[in-house]
């Protein structure tokens, strides 16, 4: 797969590591993040990052801030991204099976090296698993994209 790798000066000291475990995993990795501890807004990077799986140039994204937290509501206000939070592996791989989400955010502050790897293993791993339970579910999620941008369109 090709992974777009995006992080912020709080997630710098997880990169490395993130890049190394998709690397080995066999995935071809656009970074998108900083490479210095200079400040910066996690909303950019994660749009940028983000923007490579929307656009179809990535199949999934990874995102590694802080605590995850942030990174995740900005991929979520992105039309057509499903974040999950990935501080542990059951949450990483149920986020694709149940949710198709696209991109996962890993907060560097909160999950060592050794969970992240097997984080990223279970997030990439995972394959949507496409029953009309959960189709129907995802198809509800995309209506409440859908629903909201018409709301703010409607009272404009």
């Amino acid at each position: 797969m090709r992974i777009a790798l995006g992080n912020d000066h709080a997630g710098l000291g997880l990169k490395e590591h993130v890049r190394g475990v998709l690397l080995r995993l066999g995935h071809e990795v656009v970074d998108r993040g900083v490479d210095d501890d200079a400040p910066v807004d996690f909303p950019d990077i994660t749009f940028a990052t983000c923007d490579e799986v929307r656009r179809g140039r990535a199949d999934r994204a990874v995102l590694v801030c802080g605590t995850g937290a942030g990174a995740l509501m900005a991929a979520n206000k992105i039309t057509g991204i499903r974040c999950g939070l990935g501080h542990d592996v059951y949450s990483a791989h149920q986020a694709v099976e149940h949710d198709d989400a696209n991109a996962i955010a890993i907060g560097a502050w909160l999950v060592g090296p050794a969970t992240a790897t097997e984080v990223l293993e279970a997030f990439l791993g995972a394959t949507f698993d496409n029953d009309a339970d959960t189709v129907r579910r995802v198809a509800k999620l995309r209506e409440l994209e859908l629903r909201s941008a018409r709301e703010l369109t409607d009272r404009d």
